[in-house]
């Protein structure tokens, strides 16, 4: 891809580089990296070194320059400990520079498991087992930090913050009615779940630090091994409950014998939903005597997460077949989560 096709200035890159001494000389090798992010990856090579530049995408939301504050501040802050991440080299806050925010970070050597596998991972189902290990204990490593020490006391709100849990996605999904010819929401079992979670929910937890999206499309893995390179895309980490990592895994894990959406990885092997807590378990002095409710509150945010995406192709804000493919996902979602809570 040309420079001039580019949605990053790198004249301006390196003008800014200049200042912070990171390298000499033109930015070469520029591309983009896809992964299913919304946000702009840049990879490029500048004076021998490897970086990846992540930015906002072109039209940004309203949020998006502190999103980007927010994961450059933490991805700091788990420099040197136990969980695997892309090391930050600079970062910028202000968005005179390239229009945004933005940070540059290591490259990491790695591959995302719903893209395929290398012949290593994909011929060796023990190998598989061990990568949905490594998962769970780059969660549970997260979960165990002590967010304050770290600096990071005010990153979020933690008090209250499973009590605002359903009536903050109930509104999200009551706010889709706004939308041109939407015509409701037509997700079966959706206030079950929702009374459910609430007469359900756990008196009392442990704050600590939560990345918020964790599934297999958010990690890398290592091409040599099952290890964990990196767990990446931390824009909707946060200070809460670190078992809503935990659940988002469990909503979204491929499990032959459950209903749900169509899994993220299709071959055999890796660990079952039951060996995930197990393991999570043996990592973590965390009670997970309610996961089952931390697994149905992902299915229902997910699921009203996506559904506003139905919601806008009626408005044509978003193609309709696409709509209608995270719509069956919704659907999905809470079948798994309508099993849960039998």
């Amino acid at each position: 891809m040309a420079a001039m096709d580019l949605p990053v200035d790198l004249t301006a890159l390196a003008t800014w580089m200049d200042g912070q001494g990171l390298g000499a000389g033109p930015i070469e090798q520029a591309e983009l990296l896809s992964g299913g992010t919304q946000n702009i990856l840049l990879r490029f090579v500048r004076a021998g070194r490897t970086y990846v530049l992540r930015r906002p995408p072109e039209h940004k939301r309203d949020n998006s320059d502190e999103t980007m504050r927010r994961e450059a501040r933490v991805l700091t802050a788990l420099s040197g400990g136990p969980v695997p991440h892309p090391e930050v080299v600079a970062a910028c806050p202000t968005t005179e520079e390239l229009g945004a925010a933005f940070y540059l970070t290591e490259f990491v050597d790695g591959f995302n498991p719903t893209t395929g596998l290398p012949p290593l991972h994909a011929g060796d189902p023990a190998v598989r087992h061990r990568m949905g290990l490594a998962m769970v204990e780059a969660i549970a490593a997260l979960g165990g930090l002590d967010h304050e020490a770290l600096g990071l006391a005010d990153l979020g709100k933690p008090d209250g913050y499973l009590e605002r849990q359903v009536g903050r996605w109930r509104t999200q999904l009551e706010s889709y009615s706004a939308m041109e010819g939407y015509p409701g929401p037509d997700i079966p079992g959706v206030d079950d779940v929702a009374t459910w979670l609430d007469d359900r929910r756990p008196a009392t937890y442990r704050p600590g630090i939560i990345h918020g999206d964790f599934h297999l499309a958010n990690v890398l893995f290592r091409p040599d091994g099952p290890e964990l390179a990196a767990v990446v895309d931390w824009e909707l980490t946060t200070i809460g409950d670190p078992l809503i990592d935990l659940g988002w895994l469990l909503a979204t894990w491929p499990d032959p014998g459950a209903p749900g959406p169509a899994p993220q990885v299709t071959e055999d092997g890796y660990p079952t939903p039951s060996e995930l807590v197990e393991h999570y378990g043996a990592c973590s002095d965390r009670d997970l005597a309610a996961i089952d409710w931390f697994a149905v509150l992902a299915c229902y945010k997910l699921g009203i997460i996506l559904e506003g995406t139905h919601a806008r192709a009626f408005a044509g804000r978003a193609p309709q077949a696409t709509g209608d493919l995270l719509h069956a996902m919704t659907v999905g979602l809470f079948e798994r989560a309508l099993a849960r809570i039998g």
